[in-house]
């Protein structure tokens, strides 16, 4: 795998992260080939979520349903002991919980000596995202561990008719992350998603930490915050953040793995030593918006 430059300049000089195992770049993007495909984080993603296997809340709507699987390292067959995974999604009636201590349908765990976790909690539902689209039902799942970026993904259902017209769900990438919901002899239900991480190029910490600030724009004073969380490129927003791929030659994209969303940052370090960003975003057949920010020194 060749190694890449990030930024090159007067103040911020890194180099990326070279990927490793069964990955190679096919000229547009880095594929693998057992590794488990990214999706959207979603704009409801909450670090620091309680560690516990159960999220079910006594007395509140939903039918009960256990996730388990195992973790796997990038040569697809042995155990990715203490990965981290986090697991989140709405409740009964379609609502997240963004701002209470008690992180309801949030929890953390870490994959055992055999790669295997397990979660206890109910099956979440269909809702209202907003502009016409009802999202499927969906849980969303991050697994950290060491040696990887951070994986962000979501698990959908099988038999979920909103699935085809949502253009995450129905992308090709997806079909693995499809689940077969099995319903269990007490009621209950159960399914199953086994998770392949892989290397890819990553963005230098030291280089994050260089772009992270606040950004103003030249046209409207409207801002945009840069932070770094787990080594990686976020944009904040009223609940957390998006958290961005490094792509090479000084720019980050939001993961869209369906391409509905089209979301670019493009940073160059000037003379005077302040940092240009150029945010371009445009959704389906919307127009392409930018917007040009400085951060100061």
């Amino acid at each position: 795998m060749q190694r890449r430059e990030f930024i090159k300049n007067t103040t911020l000089c890194a180099v990326a992260v070279s990927a490793t195992g069964f990955v190679s770049f096919d000229g547009k993007k880095y594929i693998g080939d057992c590794e488990t495909t990214s999706d959207i984080l979603g704009p409801f993603y909450r670090p620091n979520s309680p560690l516990r296997t159960s999220l079910i809340i006594n007395g509140a709507k939903g039918e009960h349903i256990e996730l388990s699987g195992s973790i796997l390292n990038n040569d697809c067959s042995t155990a990715c002991k203490n990965a981290k995974v986090e697991l989140w999604h709405c409740d009964g009636e379609g609502v997240y919980d963004n701002s209470t201590d008690e992180f309801r349908y949030r929890g953390t765990t870490y994959s055992d000596e055999k790669g295997h976790y397990i979660f206890n909690t109910i099956l979440p539902v269909p809702y209202d995202a907003g502009g016409g689209l009802i999202r499927p039902a969906h849980f969303h799942m991050m697994i950290t561990a060491d040696g990887y970026p951070p994986l962000v993904t979501q698990l959908y259902f099988s038999g979920d008719d909103k699935i085809q017209k949502d253009p995450w769900a129905s992308s090709p990438v997806a079909k693995k992350r499809i689940l077969e919901v099995q319903n269990l002899g007490n009621g209950t239900k159960k399914v199953v998603f086994n998770a392949s991480l892989s290397g890819k190029i990553s963005a230098e910490s030291a280089s994050i930490d260089q772009l992270s600030g606040l950004y103003i724009s030249e046209a409207d004073a409207n801002t945009t915050e840069i932070f770094k969380n787990k080594d990686h490129l976020w944009v904040k927003n009223e609940v957390f953040g998006n958290q961005f791929e490094f792509a090479g030659n000084n720019t980050f994209r939001y993961p869209d793995a369906s391409n509905a969303m089209q979301w670019t940052l493009q940073f160059e370090i000037m003379k005077n030593g302040k940092i240009k960003l150029t945010e371009s975003m445009q959704e389906g057949a919307e127009e392409k918006k930018v917007r040009v920010s400085i951060k100061e020194k």
